[in-house]
């Protein structure tokens, strides 16, 4: 799966073993409200978010924004990434293991090794801001359990939220506790998977009250997937001394070997003695465990299972475990002239994960070939790699903002953040064939260290002119410094010995602006325009020693410049709306993988354009209906080769953006026995052909290509006051959407990988509120 996330041994092996080794390896609830109420009240108007970092309606905001209510969310089961895909216009996803995910918006996406997504808990940026720790492929993929809601900004933010948004940001805001009243309550779901082990889940939460201006509010959850994808036993590895003895006789045969777990949860305390001042101090923890990909093998051109079913050849456990903690204070006092905000955090990240290498590189059949009795191959031999990937960050951010209702509105602010990151280690080991155990007298064969620091200082500033009722102007720009160190470490057979790199330095001064004039048309109806720029911070080359003059020492930052026009309109009423936007994105100096001189680093080159449109319809004819129709047409594209490792070429479309995708809802919601209220609803989401990885190609050398899906979910449920329940179902028509390709290398006999949603699975909501 994404073959170009950051592996220092691929690098260096690349250059030993050729650049095939590169294609082959890595792949809220809310308070509740009236039934009535929620059914009738305004769509657009209404919704409050704080996307420009500041309360504000929904409809004057001049940037395309999606917000899905945490009572949404829970409504339609949805606690990952791959369920919000379906809900949110111009969102895509390439993954094949749960907290292993490459997300991209409007199509901005080449497979390099940072992200360009910004990933935020409230207002606490997550994960690495350099490419230097795999940010890319490892967004925090949190689940979405006691959220108010969750905002999706489209296009560059690079004015607000800095560096690795290119793309646009994705906001996940906690409900905050309050000094109302006491609330509780807690939920669990059992759940059917087709032709898998069952699921199930528990979660709870509650709000307390402790004092004047003081409230606690504590949740957790816990979530278990049963696996779907079977292991098999037919597939020998014989030994090159003798190819009637076989190394292993067959692989691991273990059904549904790819479920997982995520547990975790929050607890915040406010302090607020004053209408003016409050202090929030928040912790939240989860923990993913994955027993293995969601991947099973196929046949490299036809793409069909090759063993009849969702089938895997397994010779050692791949789990990936992972683990997100952030800590937070945010304090926010309004002195009169202004208010003071400022935001403390700590958070830390840790990949740990196991793969099989038994057949990459044919390394089972070559130590028991160098290592084991030359005619019995005996004691066969094998390998596997692990690897460590983590960063721990710490922020800082203070804002100042201007009273509401001013003709001027503006708001400026300081930024920094301090980043440890480390791959640290990565390991190959040789072990015996079929266990986990070291084998006897043979010290590991490769090692990788690479550890690197990110500091960055950033002063920004954005203001909204009301020059008249009808028209205003906001603009911004955002001035940043980092400076980021790295060394590195190779030592073992495969990679030479042991190899100490000199350790290197870089620093850039980027600077992003956003301008968006927009214009009231009529109370209910306006129009934008935006331009905005976003980027991802270069960084070091770590060089070998003796690496040729001429060689980078260093990458420097992309940049993308989007150029969007948008209308936001409703009736009067608030019970039809449209928010539509097309944009034009473009993209330059993109941060790839190269092979330069005969070693691997990161570089820039090439240029690439993104196009399209995107929007969200609702309606609520009567009382208690609610529809909707949200989409997204996306053309994007290189505009120029990238190097030929890489393997894109001019005009080739960008990896994992669907031309099409679609999403037809509705939920219909009656009083019955009284108090209570029952509903039904459903969604129809379609996701258009995607083509895979520039290097993933059929043999006549074009892309390969997922194709088209859809997926239908169903609910219905009732609501009683103490007690609700829902009945589900998700992916009823049982399709196999693929979200991964691995290229052959991985899996025997010239497999290809492909990784897939999950199947259809029916489940049972049960909970209870104090």
């Amino acid at each position: 799966m994404m073959p170009f996330a950051l592996n220092p041994l691929r690098a260096a092996l690349s250059v030993i073993f050729g650049t095939s080794m590169l294609a082959a390896s890595m792949t809220g609830h809310a308070q509740q409200t009236a039934a009535s109420d929620r059914a009738n009240r305004p769509i657009l108007g209404e919704v409050v978010v704080t996307a420009q970092k500041r309360a504000e309606k929904l409809a004057e905001i001049p940037m395309s924004i999606t917000v899905l209510s945490g009572d949404a969310l829970e409504r339609q089961q949805a606690d990952n990434f791959q369920d919000l895909v379906s809900m949110v216009p111009g969102l895509s996803i390439n993954t094949n293991t749960r907290g292993v995910s490459r997300i991209t918006l409007r199509g901005i996406n080449t497979g390099g090794v940072a992200s360009t997504v910004g990933v935020y808990v409230n207002d606490v940026p997550f994960g690495s801001s350099s490419g230097l720790a795999n940010g890319a492929v490892l967004s925090g993929d949190f689940d979405t359990f006691d959220l108010a809601r969750v905002e999706v900004l489209r296009g560059p933010q690079g004015t607000l939220y800095g560096a690795s948004s290119l793309g646009g940001v994705l906001k996940y805001v906690a409900n905050e506790p309050s000094t109302d009243g006491l609330e509780a309550r807690i939920q669990a779901t059992a759940e059917n998977v087709e032709g898998g082990d069952p699921g199930s889940s528990f979660a709870g939460v509650i709000n307390a009250p402790a004092g004047e201006g003081f409230a606690i509010r504590a949740s957790g959850f816990y979530r278990s997937d049963g696996g779907f994808i079977d292991s098999i036993g037919n597939n020998p590895i014989p030994s090159f001394q003798n190819p009637a003895v076989n190394i292993v006789d067959g692989s691991r045969v273990e059904p549904d070997l790819n479920g997982f777990e995520t547990y975790g949860g929050r607890v915040s305390a406010l302090y607020a003695p004053a209408d003016n001042f409050s202090l929030n101090l928040t912790a939240f923890f989860q923990d993913i465990t994955s027993d293995s990909s969601d991947a099973f093998e196929a046949d490299p051109t036809t793409f069909r299972p090759l063993y009849g079913d969702l089938v895997a050849s397994r010779y050692h456990p791949e789990f990936t475990d992972i683990e997100y903690r952030v800590y937070s204070a945010t304090i926010d006092w309004d002195f009169g002239p202004a208010r003071l905000q400022s935001v403390t955090s700590y958070g830390t990240f840790k990949e740990d994960f196991q793969r099989d290498y038994a057949i990459r590189l044919s390394l089972a059949q070559l130590l028991t070939f160098f290592f084991a009795d030359p005619v019995t191959a005996q004691p066969p031999l094998s390998a596997v790699l692990q690897q460590i990937t983590s960063t721990d960050k710490f922020t800082q951010e203070v804002r100042i903002v201007s009273p509401e209702d001013q003709a001027l509105e503006w708001l400026i602010g300081a930024y920094y953040t301090d980043e440890d990151s480390g791959i640290d280690p990565q390991s190959i080991l040789a072990v015996n064939a079929g266990t986990e155990t070291p084998a006897a007298g043979l010290p590991p064969l490769a090692v990788a260290s690479l550890t690197s620091n990110y500091q960055e200082f950033a002063l920004f500033a954005n203001a909204t002119w009301h020059v008249s009722p009808r028209f205003d102007l906001s603009f911004g720009g955002r001035i940043s410094e980092n400076d980021q160190d790295a060394s590195q470490v190779l030592d073992g057979l495969l990679v030479g010995g042991l190899t100490t790199f000199d350790d290197v330095h870089s620093s850039e001064s980027p600077f992003t602006y956003s301008v968006s004039p927009r214009f009231q048309i009529t109370d209910d109806a306006s129009i934008y325009a935006r331009v905005a720029t976003g980027y991802r911070p270069g960084g070091p080359n770590v060089l070998p020693p003796g690496a040729p003059s001429g060689t980078p020492t260093s990458y420097d930052s992309d940049s993308l410049t989007s150029y969007e026009i948008g209308l936001k309109t409703s009736t009067a009423d608030g019970r039809f709306s449209l928010d539509a936007a097309a944009f034009y994105l473009d993209w330059k100096d993109i941060q790839l993988f190269a092979v330069i001189n005969n070693v691997g680093l990161n570089a820039n080159g090439g240029t690439a354009v993104s196009q399209g449109l995107e929007f969200t319809a609702t309606a609520r004819p009567v009382s208690g209906l609610s529809l909707s129709f949200t989409g997204a047409y996306s053309d994007a594209y290189l505009t120029q080769d990238t190097d030929p490792v890489v393997g894109g070429l001019d005009g080739d479309p960008l990896p994992w953006v669907p031309e099409w995708s679609l999403s037809l809802g509705g939920d219909y919601e009656w009083a019955v026995f009284g108090d209570s209220t029952a509903y039904v609803g459903g969604q129809v989401a379609y996701t258009d052909d995607r083509t895979a990885d520039f290097s993933v190609r059929d043999i006549n050398g074009d892309l390969s290509v997922a194709e088209a899906y859809t997926t239908v979910d169903v609910r219905a449920g009732i609501d009683m006051g103490r007690w609700y329940f829902e009945l589900y179902g998700k992916n009823l028509s049982d399709e196999r959407g693929i979200n991964d390709i691995v290229p052959p290398g991985s899996y025997p006999n010239g497999a290809v990988g492909l990784g897939v949603i999950r199947p259809r699975t029916i489940g049972l909501l049960v909970g209870a509120k104090f």
